[in-house]
């Protein structure tokens, strides 16, 4: 192995046996975006709704912002540490941990959305007679589908940068080759897999804009 670790770690990353195997690469990646997917997931179920009835109703907004604030300020390795105290060794710790860190983005994405809407336009639809629900799903959401898809991009990315704590108790994904390196002090492989971590978040953060852009309705443009 190269003395240097950063040539080390591409020297690990360009042998072929990394690649193969219960423990190669590809595998390690799938899990790392089921993690991640899971736990997005999971919280757009709970986030979303609650973020259209505020944007849609104004109601709570102040504890909506409130309860996002003080979900980003815990943090997630300490949240993981005490979940696996609580529930145990697995899966169930990481990802109540992503679900938590996950919820503000989507929560904030989800009525932004709705509150980006142009008051006359949705005054204009509820004088046609829509209902709540139409001008929710048909003016407000499509308007807005840019920022919510924002907030599913900004939960995206947080959760798969932090889905290497996954390995911190036991499970798998990207995080078993910097736990490894971190336990036998191989610091080729620890960058190796903070590298693939690093290009898998930037791999889905561009695709997430592509798709943010693509939502913008006609004549407008995705922040």
């Amino acid at each position: 192995m190269n003395e240097n670790p950063f040539l080390g770690a591409l020297e690990w990353l360009s042998d072929p046996a990394r690649w193969t195997g219960p423990s190669g690469i590809p595998l390690r990646t799938a899990e790392h975006l089921g993690y991640t997917a899971l736990g997005v997931l999971v919280a757009a179920l709970i986030a979303v709704p609650v973020g259209l009835y505020v944007g849609h109703t104004g109601r709570f907004k102040g504890l909506a912002v409130g309860a996002a604030g003080v979900a980003r300020a815990l943090p997630t390795l300490g949240l993981v540490t005490l979940f696996a105290l609580l529930v145990g060794i697995g899966l169930t710790a990481p990802l109540l941990s992503f679900v938590i860190l996950a919820i503000p983005s989507l929560l904030a994405g989800a009525y932004s959305a709705v509150e980006s809407a142009d008051p006359a336009t949705v005054d204009a639809a509820r004088a046609q007679g829509m209902t709540e629900w139409q001008i929710l799903t048909r003016v407000e959401l499509p308007l807005g589908m840019p920022l919510l898809v924002g907030g599913v991009r900004g939960a995206t990315v947080q959760v798969v940068a932090t889905a290497m704590l996954a390995a911190y108790v036991g499970s798998g994904g990207l995080g078993r080759y910097i736990f490894q390196g971190l336990g036998s002090q191989d610091y080729p492989q620890m960058i190796a897999g903070s590298l693939l971590v690093i290009v898998l978040a930037l791999v889905l953060d561009l695709a997430l804009l592509l798709l943010q852009r693509a939502t913008a309705p006609r004549g407008t443009a995705a922040a």
